[in-house]
């Protein structure tokens, strides 16, 4: 088969299509034949060897396409072994792509409760581009956040794939969105998909801007932050509200005040991917047809797996970027 492999760690120019053998199928997993796959910012660290893969290796871990025994078209779940407990995952966990061969592929092979049936509304493209930041923000937003109609959440970041889901996934729900982007058109998208307004984080406090834009300027119920600006997300906080950390993109370290933290009674919860029940909960969601589509941003074919990493490092996109396989 033909896939795109790593085989040392490093620039996006690593990456280079190569034919391959087939995956082998072991006992309890299926193989799919992918008609496309997504990139995630995850992916990238991968590439840089922060995760240990063992080299050569085949990255990704979103994927669309067609079960080879069944004939039915799925979408590929890359929350792997996540265990029975809910609340964290178990010692087995781990995310398609990491050690095990992603969707970078024409096929993948992977354990047979990781695959479900594609909703009839998404094209393969959106298909491709739901599972990890569906999946991942279902969690951050409900599970984690417990964020509920008539609520408040404030998404740091607009533009990228958990962002622009969160957006929708919020909006659907019955809350009020509101975003933060370091550009006025992204803002403008994102109320396109759901959100009452946004701030430009380029401005000094924005995060009062942002609180101003609250029922009495209270705070939110629920900030969802994937960038580690964990000080100024409190500080956009109501009185006992939901900080939901899941990423770091911008920042590895944070400094609290903790007198502040404990005096304004806050949550601060951790949150990475999810488990099969929140899985469920997301294609609910989806089915039900409440949630809008993803939002693609661009689409490379598969061959050109670097260029798409060179897009997405760049920034400045709105969306999921997404390799096709045909």
């Amino acid at each position: 088969m033909k896939a795109v492999v790593l085989r040392e760690f490093g620039a996006a120019g690593n990456l280079r299509c190569e034919e391959v053998p087939d995956p082998e199928e072991k006992s309890g997993s299926v193989t799919v034949k992918l008609r496309a796959s997504a990139l995630n910012w995850h992916d990238v660290l991968v590439r840089e060897g922060r995760y240990g893969s063992r080299l050569p290796h085949v990255l990704g871990a979103d994927g669309a396409g067609t079960r080879v025994d069944t004939g039915e078209d799925v979408l590929v779940i890359p929350s792997l072994w996540w265990g029975d407990d809910d609340s964290a995952p178990g010692p087995d966990w781990e995310i398609l792509g990491d050690h095990h061969a992603g969707t970078y592929a024409e096929l993948v092979t992977v354990p047979a409760d990781c695959v479900h049936p594609k909703p009839a509304g998404l094209d393969w493209q959106q298909a491709a581009a739901l599972p990890l930041v569906g999946l991942t923000t279902y969690r951050a937003l409900f599970t984690r956040g417990r964020l509920r109609k008539g609520e408040s959440v404030l998404v740091l970041g607009a533009g990228g794939g958990v962002a622009t889901t969160a957006v929708s996934l919020a909006a659907a729900c019955g809350a009020t969105v509101v975003v933060t982007s370091s550009s006025s058109e992204k803002v403008a998208r994102s109320r396109e998909l759901g959100a009452a307004d946004g701030v430009l984080y380029t401005e000094d406090q924005w995060w009062l801007a942002a609180k101003r834009l609250t029922p009495r300027g209270r705070g939110f119920d629920v900030v969802l932050d994937p960038v580690g600006s964990w000080p100024e997300s409190i500080e956009a906080l109501r009185p006992g509200g939901r900080l939901v950390v899941l990423g770091s993109s911008v920042r590895t370290d944070a400094m609290l005040d903790v007198r502040q933290f404990y005096f304004g009674q806050y949550d601060l919860l951790g949150t990475t991917m999810g488990s099969p029940r929140d899985f469920a909960g997301l294609m609910s969601m989806v089915e039900s047809g409440e949630v809008r589509p993803p939002v693609i941003d661009e689409v490379f074919p598969l061959d050109q797996a670097a260029k798409a990493h060179e897009h997405l490092e760049k920034g400045g996109g709105f969306g999921k970027v997404v390799l096709t396989h045909e």
